[in-house]
């Protein structure tokens, strides 16, 4: 008899299970990659999410780290070195001629009422000329 009343508890659970009504949804695919139909405004999470799995390193690539901090300061201090012998220039403060530093040479030249200033990089040899109509070497 103890078998008998789980054993009537299951058939009766079962059929009641076979004859209710069931429901089901239709299935809809909704793509989250915008690049096949999704929401545009998930592109630049989904990219941030790759990037930051992504672990691989092309080994064609040079490393882009750059400068370190004293090549950074020894470039900005040169820069503005050229930028004040510029306005040195320009203002009428400086002249024609030759002016040297360890890395670079500057020759001030006035060709005709042009402001011709040639700075030459000593390290590659580069020669870069800078071309300033309406100036002469010395003053506006």
């Amino acid at each position: 008899m103890r078998n008998f009343v789980p054993l009537s508890l299951a058939l009766a659970l079962g059929a009641l299970s076979v004859t209710s009504p069931s429901s089901a949804g239709e299935l809809i695919y909704r793509p989250i990659n915008p690049s096949f139909g999704g929401d545009p405004f998930n592109g630049s999470y989904l990219l941030g999410k790759a990037q930051a799995q992504d672990t691989h390193k092309d080994p064609s690539l040079s490393d882009f780290g750059g400068l370190s901090a004293t090549d950074r300061l020894v470039q900005s201090l040169q820069s503005r070195l050229i930028s004040q012998l510029l306005s040195d220039v320009s203002s009428g403060d400086i002249g024609t001629g030759s002016y040297d530093s360890n890395d670079f040479g500057v020759v001030v030249s006035d060709e005709g009422g042009q402001l011709v200033i040639t700075v030459t990089d000593k390290a590659t040899g580069d020669i870069t000329n800078i071309n300033v109509g309406g100036l002469s070497a010395g003053g506006l």
